[in-house]
């Protein structure tokens, strides 16, 4: 009969700063993700007409999506215009600014080994994004929320 393997001696493991890079590289993989599109923005300025397709829903109906302006908002987000973006789309300020405090915690909590958790929305937590969705879009095609409404291109 043949004797039981001996068990191999585990692979060394990464020390300093290979092990948090290691660690990073979720994190890093994803703000990858999100700065390369970001830097396209950037470089073209939305806010010259034939450089990006018009919204669908606003050519259709006329009405701004809760997403009109967010490109002309990333831009000025770009160039540290923070009062601009927040003209140009007021709901995608607030998300991106969200976005990055969401992954600065992933980040950090990824360099130190510990888990991030994840984001994972309830089922009351989506319903009252959606109805912020709605009532953003709604609100800022009504004249009473024409501040939120971007500027004409």
């Amino acid at each position: 009969m043949n004797a039981p393997a001996a068990p191999r001696p585990a692979a060394p493991r990464p020390s300093g700063g290979a092990a948090v890079l290691r660690r990073l590289v979720r994190p890093l993989a994803a703000l990858t993700a999100v700065a390369l599109p970001t830097a396209f923005v950037a470089a073209v300025d939305p806010n010259s007409p034939g450089h990006y397709p018009v919204c669908p829903l606003l050519r259709a109906t006329g009405w701004w999506c809760p997403g009109c302006g967010g490109l002309r908002c990333v831009h000025a987000l770009t160039r540290g215009e923070v009062l601009t973006a927040a003209h140009d789309n007021l709901l995608v300020t607030v998300l991106a600014f969200g976005a990055l405090l969401l992954w600065l915690r992933w980040a950090v909590l990824a360099a130190r080994g510990r888990p991030a958790g994840g984001l994972r929305l309830t089922g009351r937590q989506t319903a009252v994004l959606i109805v912020v969705l709605v009532l953003f879009a709604v609100l800022r095609n009504l004249p009473i929320g024409a501040g939120l409404a971007p500027p004409a291109a």
